[in-house]
This record gives structure tokens, C-alpha cells and sequence, in this order.
């Protein structure tokens, strides 16, 4: 059984994982404890290797020993030939203007051994790496702003001395970028940008026949390319980019995508139906189709055939990214940067029906694992410096296995061949979750709300108090003697409309309680001794008269000023009582507020001079 593998680069740590069902390390593998700039597999798979100051380690990715150890000082970017045969290593340019700082080294598992093959000079890291053919007979760079040179791989020194065959763009304008095609009918691809007043142009040629293109297509406004080969090297998507929309719509300038061929049959722009930037576009492995995420957000998600057809479009949403598994089978459409982390999975043989969603928010790599059942998303530095971890979910959603780290750098699968692993596989039952993942999910189980709680019953803002009576009878009895103008010292003016409450017991004038509030000889004194928040009589007990008519016209009479006066002041003194309810209760007050409490002196200073007692 062929088991997958992975690795997590540290800033002074390399580890080596085996993939599902047991995510142990590999035994043989030794992780360096030294600053480690770089690391990353061959794309067959085959070696891994990483960097160290004054060393270069290429490991047998198969059991994780030490092949060869190259001496090369300062690496800060390597790259491999797609046979993992010749490993290329950028170093940091020294003083000496000279000086060559790009090596080039021909490795061999069986005999351990790497010798060094060709050298040259690119003082800028950008589009410093060399180019090979499919096959690793031909390798190509950039010796001008105008020329490409292919050399013999079998000639040593490489790159040096007499080209093989050379393509020169003198007369049409640079060259800005370039890919060669993964195929076995060896072609590359030029990007010429605007030049004198001359449109901008890609051309694909066969290699080495560069007299005439044999695919080509002109523009204007445009900046940038970036190539996408398919599979098999026989059709090839341009995305054409400037940096400023003209028309002042969009943020990131303007973008359009173009089909092309190797045949010549045809080249065509892809018709999009909504404006805006284009956000990810990717071939099929099956190399018969590719899908393009395009427009303002919502964008738009569509498939097109080889040919460049619409076959199908998803519903609008917030996504960004797009990748096929190696099988063809799923598709992973998924939003990341500064949108949510919402992963969707599309069953490509089910007509594009969604099977799985899940989040994986702050994920900067994002990866299908060779044997298409697995996803690995990783949160890494510079991207977040908080949270980093490596993540695998299963195909259907679920989260298998997760490690997680202080820092972490870079993550990503080993390259293997799509037919070691069984497509039937994918159709197999949910596997085991690994101990960390079900650690990890329990942990954060444990910090998110239990909305099956009770909530309680709901009580207004100047009700949230300490001493506040949750139950209705409490309520109802206590707060029924509330009127609006007696709340605060027991004064009522004539006039005032006693607040009933629905289904409350009233109280009668003659209750010896009404009585004291309002001044009656007679009133008893054990009322006095009761505390405010002394339980409210029986609902057994006698209702209370209703006020007969003769005390009700007493109410209404009397509007003189001065009482007037006092029902506003009573009704700041009853404000202020509340304020200062809700400060004793630890409520957040404002700062008119604090200030309307310290008012409260005023206030009754002046209720007392117009008569008023408590």
C-alpha cells in the first residue's frame, strides 16, 4: 500500500510526516536544528531537500535518509528539473559583481552522489530559475532582455559557451516571461509586452523550429502574463493583467484570459459574463477542461471545455480559489485571504454536486494530496503570524489530523503519481479521525456557547438590578404601588391616574399602607419595619377595594403651578434613583448620566422649599 507523505518547515526545524492512517514521522529522516531558509520536493517526487548556511541536503524522500550534501553557502531559493535530476540553487549575490551565484547540480539516488554541472549570474531573484524540457534533454533561460537560450543538458559546463538554438524577439519587443511546456511535442510560450506604439503579443512556438509561431495572439493593455500549461502540454491558458483599471472600476487593474494552442487551430479570448478582476483559474487534470473564479464578489465560478465552451456555472458566493484533485474526480472551490475560509467540495462525475463544506479560515497553502482523498490547508508566516498549524480533512469535510505550531513557514504534499493509488478508493467509508484532531475539536467544543442553555426571562434595561424581583407576583404587587408620581417619597398629586396593571390585586385608600403614604392619621407603624424587598402578601388574601368615587375626584383636583412643579421634580428625583440603581449594579453609565446624579441635592432642595416632605 503507497502511504502519502508531508512536510512542515520551521525556522529552525524540518519534519517529515507519513500521511493517513498514522501521520508518524519518518524514522530515518533527521531534522536539522539550524536556520533552514528553504525546503521542497523534486516534482517527481523522488527528493526532498532543504537548506542549511553552509550546506544544501537533498534526502531520499523514500525513507527519509541523507543522499547528498552539497557545499554551496547562502541558498535562498532552489529549484528542481521535473525528473528531479539537476537541482538548481539561487545564493545570495557577494560583492563581487562577477561572481556567479546560480549553481547547477546533476544528483543521483543509486551511487549518492552530485556534481556540479553549470553556473551563471542573476543578481535579482526574480525569474532567475532556469527551464526544462519534460524530458530534461533541453534547458533554457533568459541571456537578454531579448533572447532565449537552449542548451544540451548532456554538455557540461551547462548553459555556457554556444547555444543549441536560440530564440530572438529583438525585432518585436522583450520578452517579459516565458513557459515551457510540460508535454512530450516540446513548445514554449513568450509574453512580449507593449513596445513603441506595437501591441502587446503571446506566441507559442515548437522547439526549435522559432522562424514563425505557430499560435499568436495581440492586445493592447497589457502589463503582465501568467501561463498555465495543461497536463499535456497541448493548449495553454494566458491571464493578461494591468495594474490600473482605466475605467477606474476596479481595485486590481484589468485582467483577461486567453486560450491558445499548439497546433494552431485555435486561440481565442474566454468570454466572461460579469465584470471584474479574474481571481484563480486552473486546468483539469484530465487536461479536457479547466474553471475560471472571475468578477466582483460574489464572483462568478464556471467550467469550460477544452475548447473553451461554458459547461457549467456554480451559484455566486465569496470564493477565490479553485483546484482540481489528481483523479478529476473533486473539485475544491474555497474563499481565502481576506474572505471567510468557506471550503466547498463538487463532485465533478455527480454533475458538479456539492458534497462537503467546511471552514478553514487564515489558510495561505491549500493542497490536494496525491491520491485525491485528502486536503491540506496551513496557516504560515508572513501570512499570520498567530494560529499556524497544518490541517488534513477528508474529501467529505472532516477534520483527520492537525499539528500546530508557533511558527510555521511552509507546508506541502510529496508529488506522487495519481495511478499508485487506487480512484476506487475514493468512493470508500470516512476514516478514523487521528487523536489530535478529536483533542482539537473537543478543546474547541468547549469554548463555543451551549445555545441550549436556558436564557432566562427577559427583563428590560431599568430593571437589570441587584435587588430586581424575577417573578411576576413580586412584580405585580410591588410595583402596582408605583405610581408614576408617588415612586419617590410617597407624594401623589391630585390629579394623578393610579397605574392598574391587568390581573394585579388592588389596593384600597383605607390599606394601611396607602394610608402612610398618603399623610392618614392612623397608619401602622409595623409597615415601616418592613424591608423594601419584604415578600408581597398571599394571593389568598382578600382582594382590595377599588377607590370608591369620592377619593377618585380627590385625586383630580388640584393643577396649581407649584404642583405642577413638584410632579416634574419628583420625576428627575425618580430618574436619579434609577441611575443610581443601575451604578450600585455595576452598569456602565454615560457621562450626562453621572452628572444628572449629582443633581440629586439640587432637586430636593427644591422640592423642599416649595412644601414637599418625605
Amino acid at each position: 500500500m503507497t502511504v502519502t507523505q508531508f512536510f512542515c518547515r520551521q525556522a529552525k526545524a524540518v519534519e517529515l510526516f507519513h500521511g493517513q492512517p498514522d501521520y508518524t514521522e519518518v524514522p530515518a529522516f533527521a531534522s536539522p536544528n539550524q536556520d533552514t531558509k528553504v525546503a521542497t520536493y523534486s516534482p517527481d517526487g523522488s527528493r526532498f531537500v532543504y537548506t542549511q548556511a553552509h550546506s544544501v541536503f537533498i534526502i531520499d524522500a523514500n525513507d527519509g535518509s541523507v543522499a547528498v550534501e552539497l557545499p554551496v553557502k547562502d541558498v535562498f531559493d532552489v529549484h528542481f528539473s521535473p525528473l528531479g535530476t539537476f537541482l538548481c540553487a539561487w545564493s545570495r549575490p557577494t560583492a563581487d559583481q562577477d561572481a556567479s551565484n546560480v549553481t547547477i547540480w546533476k544528483t543521483d539516488l543509486a551511487s549518492r552522489s552530485g556534481v556540479k554541472v553549470g553556473e551563471y549570474k542573476a543578481r535579482n531573484q526574480t525569474g532567475w530559475k532556469p527551464q526544462f524540457t519534460a524530458d530534461e534533454s533541453l534547458v533554457c533561460r533568459l541571456t537578454s532582455p531579448s533572447e532565449l537560450q537552449f542548451y544540451n543538458t548532456a554538455k557540461e559546463p551547462m548553459l555556457q559557451g554556444k547555444a543549441l538554438h536560440v530564440l530572438n524577439t529583438k525585432a518585436s519587443g522583450k520578452i517579459a516571461s516565458y513557459a515551457v511546456s510540460p508535454g512530450k511535442n516540446m513548445s514554449v510560450a513568450v509574453f512580449l509586452p507593449e513596445h513603441s506604439g506595437k501591441p502587446a503579443s503571446i506566441r507559442v512556438y515548437n522547439i526549435p523550429n522559432f522562424q514563425q509561431p505557430v499560435s499568436q495572439k495581440q492586445f493592447f493593455k497589457a502589463e503582465t502574463c501568467e501561463f498555465k500549461w495543461n497536463g499535456i502540454g497541448t493548449s495553454l491558458l494566458a491571464l493578461v493583467s494591468t495594474d490600473v483599471d482605466s475605467s477606474n472600476k476596479s481595485y486590481y487593474g484589468e485582467s483577461t484570459l486567453y486560450l491558445m494552442g499548439i497546433i494552431g487551430s485555435f486561440d481565442q479570448r474566454i468570454t466572461l459574463d460579469k465584470e471584474g478582476p479574474i481571481h484563480d483559474f486552473s486546468w483539469s487534470t484530465s487536461s479536457r477542461e479547466f474553471g475560471v473564479i472571475y468578477g466582483y464578489m460574489p464572483a462568478q465560478t464556471t467550467f469550460f471545455d477544452a475548447r473553451g465552451n461554458s459547461i457549467h456555472s456554480l451559484a455566486p458566493s465569496s470564493k477565490n480559489t479553485l483546484a482540481y484533485s489528481p483523479h478529476a474526480r473533486y473539485i475544491l472551490v474555497a474563499g481565502f485571504g481576506n474572505l471567510q475560509g468557506t471550503v466547498e467540495i463538487y463532485d465533478r462525475q455527480d454533475k458538479f454536486k456539492k458534497i462537503a463544506t467546511f471552514e478553514a479560515s487564515n489558510t495561505s497553502v491549500c493542497e490536494w494530496s496525491p491520491d485525491g482523498q485528502y486536503i491540506m490547508t496551513a496557516t504560515t508566516v508572513p501570512r499570520l503570524r498567530v494560529d499556524n498549524c497544518c490541517k488534513i480533512w477528508h474529501h467529505t469535510g472532516e477534520l483527520c489530523y492537525i499539528k500546530e505550531y508557533k511558527e510555521l513557514f511552509s507546508a506541502k504534499w510529496r508529488p506522487q503519481d495519481s495511478s499508485l493509488f487506487d480512484p476506487r478508493a475514493l468512493d470508500s467509508i470516512k476514516p478514523a479521525q487521528h487523536e489530535s484532531a478529536l483533542n482539537y475539536l473537543s478543546k474547541r467544543k468547549g469554548r463555543m456557547p451551549n445555545s441550549k442553555e436556558p436564557k432566562g426571562v427577559y427583563r428590560p434595561p431599568h430593571a437589570r438590578t441587584a435587588g430586581f424581583k424575577s417573578s411576576f407576583a413580586s412584580n405585580s404587587s410591588d410595583e402596582s404601588d408605583k405610581s408614576s408620581a408617588s415612586s419617590v417619597g410617597g407624594y401623589k398629586p391630585p390629579g394623578a391616574r393610579t397605574k392598574v396593571i391587568p390581573g394585579a390585586v388592588l389596593r384600597s385608600s383605607n390599606d394601611p399602607k396607602n394610608r402612610k403614604r398618603k399623610g392618614i392619621p392612623g397608619a401602622v407603624k409595623k409597615t415601616e419595619d418592613k424591608p423594601a424587598s419584604a415578600p408581597v402578601s398571599a394571593p389568598s388574601e382578600k382582594p382590595q377595594e377599588i377607590p370608591s368615587e369620592s377619593s377618585s375626584q380627590s385625586l383630580a383636583e388640584g393643577n396649581s403651578p407649584e404642583e405642577k412643579k413638584i410632579r416634574a421634580l419628583l420625576k428627575k428625583l425618580r430618574a436619579i434613583e434609577t441611575l443610581k440603581q443601575k451604578k450600585s449594579a455595576g452598569d456602565h453609565l454615560e457621562e450626562t448620566q453621572i452628572l444628572k446624579i449629582q443633581t440629586e441635592d439640587k432637586v430636593r432642595s427644591e422640592l423642599s422649599s416649595l412644601g414637599w416632605k418625605e
